[in-house]
């Protein structure tokens, strides 16, 4: 989502989807554009020293705005019907934790209606409503996580998850050039990579589908051949393999101290 071209060809994407489904509904969620929301934040810290709460969500949540907007420009200009739609105009509801919110209920009401009456419905990720109808973030990631919750409470086949890779790797390619692509994973798995440094997936996100036992698909943004897989299992994949990934987080740093070793973890945003 970072540019114009990015996004115009995601509704290229998004037609070739329409033809090989043969029109069936389809949702679109998209997270802001490029660095907007880390430039929102940059912002928020020139203006407060310790910027949070309803005011930052508010602010946070206009990135995902745009992004929605111009995607529905970009598909009535190829002659497709579609609908942006923010959380709250399609129903979902969270908690009362600014900055951390977590799903609780989607009311679907609106989605199908719209899905019903021909369009392709383009929501806005990382955000919902709360009891008060104030604005509320996800955290950091959280439009795999609408995604996800989209996905189990419209009864979908799947959820795919478009990134910058071709899927879950054995290892960051930018690191290990020979990274392996897995082709399928199960959901405990793919959690725990999530969970310890992999940044492919929101491990919030494969825990909503998995409790629903909804399929993740992690595949490329650029082109559409098939990525890896994230569902249940019977039997324990990739020929019994007791490591299946190497993954890291940058934001923990280890030290020494006069005292002996500690490690030291920053909280995520």
């Amino acid at each position: 989502m970072a540019t114009a071209e990015r996004i115009s060809a995601i509704a290229d994407r998004v037609s070739r989807c329409i033809e090989d489904e043969a029109g069936s509904g389809l949702i679109v969620v998209l997270s802001a554009m490029g660095k907007s929301t880390d430039q929102l934040v940059a912002l928020a810290h020139d203006v407060s020293r310790r910027p949070s709460g309803r005011e930052m969500d508010l602010l946070l949540a206009s990135g995902e705005q745009v992004s929605v907007s111009l995607l529905g420009l970009a598909l009535q200009d190829r002659g497709i019907p579609a609908i942006s739609l923010t959380a709250a105009q399609c129903g979902i509801r969270t908690d009362d934790a600014f900055n951390i919110a977590r799903i609780q209920s989607i009311d679907t009401g609106r989605i199908n209606a719209e899905i019903a009456a021909g369009r392709v419905v383009i929501i806005t990720g990382f955000q919902g409503i709360n009891s008060n109808q104030e604005i509320t973030t996800l955290g950091r990631g959280g439009s795999d996580i609408t995604a996800a919750a989209v996905a189990v409470a419209t009864g979908a086949a799947s959820c795919d998850i478009c990134t910058d890779v071709d899927g879950v790797l054995s290892a960051d390619p930018n690191v290990v050039p020979g990274a392996k692509l897995w082709p399928e994973l199960s959901y405990e798995v793919a959690i725990e990579m999530a969970s310890s440094g992999a940044k492919v997936l929101h491990p919030r996100a494969a825990e909503v589908c998995m409790a629903y036992d909804v399929p993740i698909h992690v595949r490329s943004s650029f082109h559409s051949r098939t990525g890896t897989w994230i569902r249940g299992s019977e039997q324990m994949l990739m020929e019994q393999a007791e490591v299946v990934g190497v993954s890291s987080d940058r934001k923990i740093a280890n030290r020494v101290s006069p005292r002996g070793y500690f490690r030291i973890s920053r909280p995520r945003m």
